[in-house]
């Protein structure tokens, strides 16, 4: 078991492309099934915040290989 608060202090790492991507933000949740469907990291900011955003990474937990004690290693498509 995890608490979320333990997810966010976790840094993603993409094993194919051997990236990090960031920490957990947030979580995405199915309140039917009260299941976590996804986790959501941050995209990356431009030049201050007020310069800009990219589009959050939403991962899919199926997308999700190991949560370790520092890292969650993921298998991610990027664009």
């Amino acid at each position: 078991m995890c608490r979320f608060q333990e997810l966010r202090n976790k840094e993603v790492i993409d094993i194919c492309e051997g990236v990090r991507i960031g920490f957990v933000f947030d979580v995405e949740i199915d309140v039917c099934s009260g299941r976590v469907v996804a986790i959501i990291v941050p995209g990356c900011r431009g030049f201050f915040w007020f310069f800009g955003k990219r589009e959050d990474y939403i991962i899919p937990w199926c997308d999700i290989r190991k949560i370790g004690d520092d890292i969650i290693l993921v298998n991610i498509q990027r664009k």
